[in-house]
């Protein structure tokens, strides 16, 4: 129990991102071509994932197909151990392709043609006339050696050795094999003069043995290994560099590479002058060890991060720089330090047209490329001559411009446009205010997403749905009702990703439709709606966005013209129009992955410039995939730069109020600290944004490959305390709801009716248990309504004084954050399902369609009324479901639809996804079936005045947006604590100071005291204590005057205090307050 809280942490980012974009079967089967040996082609990450989703579907739909032939491949360890390692399939020729967490299992070990030495082997299954296939054996997530798209037509035998690149097609000899493997690189240069190298590198002798370690290069790429060694390499003043072990890597190393220096590295002096460095740089690298007689020992390719940021970290302009002066003159600027070569390519138009080539300039100390001309209006790319780790090749690469302003659709070309163009500004753009801000715990925030919000809308413009315009149109549905939300006290709306991503296609003519009339015409429970989304879903107009290909352009999708600058302009006027309904902007980025990468796909940018250096790679040289695929890597110079520089032309050229991380837990603190230190100095006077009153908040799951500062001090909710950046608190979720988004979905929680109304359908433990547990979940409720604060202390279900951090259980971290604006307090996100759809999940049969609506608005208010930052999904208040979606990324507009005027709702409209949700059709289909559980307008309605009663209560006294932990453990305090409690209810007290009370300031010139409580259980409760009945003597304490003013809700007005007694209705939130 006391390690559940980390665990589910880390498992709560995966239900956000175990595959948002390719599923996890996909993204692993993609994992090979992340580290391609050098004798392979070349093989882009993104292609081969949608090669895989292919390929999945139609392995999927073959099953009957005829019998084919067995590919035989033979694995050999010298060590023996074969326990745990098998062969992971894919290709188009495989007749059974595997899944990744289910590899095939080898054979016995067998001796082949009378050989000593000991092999295994596995059968693979063809497709009749197969051509090629791909196997990779591993175990778990470490990955050995490969047939890489293996010719099957030339032999049906496969010969792979451990730690060896290649597959032969017939037996090798063992002893004469290659030592080592160029093809990853285990040597990672950590600074200009020091190459790190494993321990066990040539079995640990480089290290005070007899052994002589080398650096080889080759300009050309032409390294190869081989049974001498490592072969074909460009002499160096007429030698290899000779690699001087120094031992323990330096001071500044270990700080900067934590998990280089913990995983035992040894430091291995570079003896060359800088000016070879730089120039080795642009080579493939080798390091070879051979004895004192030259026989080859072990050789490795060489990661190139480190000494990059050593000796090109830069500061200076980059992208397109406009000259003023008349002659409409820009100076394109890319950073490419490891280039052999970078040429311009202008075209005149987004399509089309031949380029005129411009050969580039290049700045030996900073790494830049540089070029002037007239190229305003013009498109651009660039053709990058660079040398390829992934391919192990020199290579063109046709390149996008990373600080890309302006696109083409589909980003296939740069447009070169001054944004800062008047043309491109709303009428009032540069004069116009922002509304009132002051704190981040004044917020209130509702997660949107652009298509979402307008896409079904009838009363919108036809050119204008699912667009940024939609946001202008003031007399439609859906803006009167946003604007029905801002009134009521809603300060911020979060976009989901609106920078340019590539999942969706950009030109309308080349997205694809379903007919709704169809889809409508199918029974609620009917598989056949997803599958006609499904046959569209890569190519239809929806997707959530979390694919970045260029991180500072809006997206094209949304726009009425993705070619230009168009989007430019319809950005900032939905921007400008959202501040004249009284909202503030989030935007919401994606930093941690790249779409793609690779010097092929089309959606790969970064990688393709310096390739190797803005994503984080493991020890072997693979690019790390944790966030879902392309991990980058703040840890270095460069891409934290790019980070920083992003989020500032966002605030300033957009006027964007505030930042959503996803995934911020694996961008680094340091990042994350300049870069709030970036923003807060924006000022009105100088940059026309106040960067003060923009907030920071994210995604603070700790886990993978940058758990516990494995790879440096990273931005996880632990980490974030005091630095006033937020993240979700998903503690207050899990207890409200139940369960974890992993575990079994109708395990219920505080509000979906554990131990009062048990569902049946899952063993949740008998009534004591489940007893206990509703506690434990109150207690996580507790911290979140005290601001999730660590230090805030209260009195714990055993009668105990502990501070939020131990809340549930002992040094449980349940509370994290140092302030209350650290803390994100949520209950549903665009992630898992609905609200709604959680509760229809867990809630038991017995419970009316009217109790789990209210069970809705119970949810809502614990979020509304908490101290910190509130959160809420769009739809939380008009009961939104997704159909019981757990993950509806590319589920298309009918999965997804928000209707504002509630005279359609989308429970069961059909089995959501298969991919997704498959596993759970048995019982989510009789769920479905029965539309009596689908809400009448009225309920809608009623749950949308809900929502808006709680934000107009949440603004109208600051002593529900305490600023501070120091006045939250002075001003706030709970009843109905310790073993006798009743479970289910929360009470909470939250004072004010006068004159009277030294040391305690007045805040509230309305109210003295503040009284909060929330019944979560079937009946109407009672409630008298000591410490209540003193506290409240004589305390005249009455309804706050809001409750009930919008909803008119007869059984919330049942809600009473007298003479210190409290009387709640079931399934009932109640505020109370004391005149002054």
């Amino acid at each position: 129990r006391r390690d559940a809280l980390p665990a589910r942490t880390h498992r709560t980012h995966m239900s956000s991102h175990a595959a948002p974009r390719v599923t996890a079967s996909a993204t692993r089967c993609v994992a090979p071509s992340a580290s391609l040996r050098p004798q392979r082609s070349a093989k882009a990450s993104a292609s081969a994932r949608a090669r895989a989703r292919v390929t999945r579907a139609r392995a999927s739909n073959g099953g009957n197909a005829a019998q084919g032939e067995v590919l035989k491949v033979f694995y050999h360890r010298p060590d023996g151990a074969y326990e745990g390692w098998g062969a992971h399939v894919w290709g188009e020729d495989a007749l059974a392709p595997t899944e990744w967490a289910t590899p095939l299992a080898p054979g016995p070990n067998v001796d082949v043609d009378a050989s000593s030495s000991s092999w295994v082997s596995f059968d693979v299954r063809l497709r009749p006339g197969a051509n090629k296939i791909s196997v990779l054996i591993h175990k778990g997530e470490s990955q050995d050696c490969r047939a890489e798209e293996y010719d099957v037509s030339e032999s049906k035998e496969a010969w792979l050795v451990a730690d060896t690149a290649g597959a032969f097609s017939s037996e090798p000899a063992l002893d004469a094999l290659p030592k080592g493997d160029i093809g990853k690189a285990r040597a990672l240069w950590v600074a200009r003069d020091i190459i790190a190298l494993p321990p066990d590198f040539a079995a640990g002798m480089f290290v005070g043995g007899d052994v002589n370690v080398r650096l080889a290069r080759s300009a050309s790429a032409a390294l190869e290994l081989t049974g001498d060694g490592v072969q074909g390499g460009d002499d160096v003043a007429g030698k290899d560099v000779v690699l001087v072990c120094d031992g323990v890597l330096p001071v500044d190393v270990c700080k900067k590479f934590p998990h280089v220096a913990a995983a035992g590295y040894v430091a291995m002096r570079v003896p060359a002058e800088t000016s070879c460095v730089r120039e080795a740089l642009k080579c493939q690298l080798a390091v070879a060890a051979t004895d004192s007689s030259g026989i080859p020992i072990d050789a490795t390719g060489v990661q190139i991060q480190g000494a990059i940021d050593d000796l090109y970290a830069y500061d200076g302009p980059l992208g397109a720089e406009f000259h003023r002066d008349g002659r409409d003159e820009v100076t394109l600027r890319v950073w490419a330090p490891t280039a052999r070569d970078v040429c311009l390519a202008v075209f005149d138009a987004p399509r089309g047209d031949e380029a005129t080539r411009t050969p580039m300039s290049f700045d030996a100390d900073t790494g830049v490329w540089s070029a002037t001309g007239q190229f305003v209006d013009k498109y651009y790319s660039y053709e990058v001559t660079v040398f390829n780790p992934m391919t192990g090749q020199i290579g063109k690469n046709t390149a996008s411009d990373p600080y890309a302003r302006s696109l083409a659709a589909d980003g296939r070309r740069v447009h070169v446009c001054d944004i800062s163009n008047a043309s491109l500004k709303p009428s009032d753009w540069e004069t116009f205010q922002k509304p009132t801000f002051t704190h981040a715990v004044d917020s209130s925030i509702y997660e949107l997403h652009v298509r979402d919000f307008s896409a079904l809308d009838a009363t919108v413009d036809v050119p204008y749905r699912g667009k940024y315009r939609a946001f202008s149109q003031s007399g439609t549905t859906c803006v009167q009702h946003l604007r029905k939300l801002a009134d009521a006290g809603l300060t911020h709306v979060h976009l989901l990703p609106s920078y340019d991503f590539g999942s969706v296609p950009e030109l309308e003519e080349n997205q694809r439709t379903v007919d709704f009339e169809v889809l409508a015409k199918m029974t609620p429970d009917s598989a056949e709606q997803q599958k006609l989304v499904r046959e569209i879903s890569w190519t239809d107009a929806f997707n959530w966005g979390y694919d970045p290909v260029h991180y500072g352009v809006p997206e094209g999708s949304y726009s009425t013209n993705p070619d230009g600058a168009q989007r430019v302009l319809e950005y900032r006027e939905m921007v400008r129009a959202l501040a004249d309904m009284g909202l503030r902007v989030v935007c919401d980025v994606v930093y941690n992955h790249t779409l793609s990468s690779g010097p092929s796909d089309i959606n790969s940018v970064l990688d393709k410039i310096v390739p190797g250096y803005y994503h984080r790679r493991n020890f072997d040289g693979i690019i790390e995939a944790s966030t879902c695929c392309n991990n980058t890597a703040s840890e270095h110079v460069m891409m934290s730069r790019l980070i920083v520089d992003d989020l500032v032309h966002w605030a300033k050229n957009y006027k964007v109020d505030g930042f959503r991380f996803d995934l911020m837990g694996h961008i680094m603190l340091s990042t994350m600290t300049r870069a709030k230190a970036a923003l807060e100095a924006l000022t009105l006077e100088n940059d026309g944004v106040d960067g003060k009153s923009l907030y920071l908040y994210g995604e603070g799951w700790d886990y993978a490959e940058v758990a516990q500062g494995r790879v440096g001090k990273n931005a996880s909710q632990l980490n974030l305390a005091n630095t006033g950046i937020g993240s979700f608190n998903d503690r207050v979720r899990e207890g409200c709801i139940g369960g974890t988004p992993f575990g079994d979905p109708r395990m219920q929680g505080f509000i979906t009716g554990l131990y009062y109304t048990p569902n049946g359908k899952v063993d949740q433990g008998d009534a004591d248990s489940q007893r206990y547990r509703m506690m434990e979940d109150g207690e996580k409720i507790i911290a979140a309504l005290s601001g999730n604060v660590r230090d805030f202390v209260f009195v714990n279900r055993h009668g105990v004084e502990v501070p939020a951090s131990s809340a549930a259980w002992p040094n449980s971290n349940v509370a994290y954050a140092g302030e209350p604006a650290e803390t994100v307090n949520y209950v549903s996100a665009h992630d898992n399902e609905t609200l709604f759809d959680c509760i229809m999940l867990r809630a038991s049969d017995a419970v009316s369609l009217e109790d789990r609506c209210r069970m809705n608005h119970l949810a809502t208010a614990i979020v509304a009324l908490a101290q910190g930052v509130p959160f809420f999904h769009a739809g939380d208040e008009i009961l939104r479901s997704k159909s019981l979606d757990r993950d509806s990324y590319s589920s298309g507009d009918w999965f997804n639809r928000l209707d504002y005027s509630g005279e359609t709702h989308n429970f069961g409209i059909g089995l959501p996804c298969e991919q997704k949700n498959g596993d759970r059709y048995e019982f989510i289909a009789p769920m479905l079936a029965n539309t009596s559980m689908r809400p009448s307008k009225a309920l809608i309605h009623a749950a949308t005045k809900n929502f808006c009663e709680l934000l107009s209560i949440r603004k109208s006294t600051p002593l529900l947006r305490l600023r501070s932990t120091r006045e939250i453990q002075r001003r706030m305090k709970f009843y109905n604590r310790g073993p006798a409690q009743t479970p289910g209810l929360i009470i909470a007290s939250i004072n004010d100071g006068d004159a009277s009370t030294p040391g305690l300031p007045m805040l509230d010139a309305q109210y003295r005291r503040v009284l909060l409580a929330f019944n979560a259980t079937t009946n109407a409760l009672t409630h008298k204590e000591a410490d209540m009945g003193v506290d409240l003597a004589g305390v005249d304490i009455e309804l706050h005057p809001l409750v009930g003013d919008v909803t008119k809700d007869p059984t919330s007005m049942k809600s009473v205090v007298n003479d210190g007694e409290l009387f709640i209705p079931a399934y009932t939130w109640a505020v109370f307050v004391q005149h002054r």
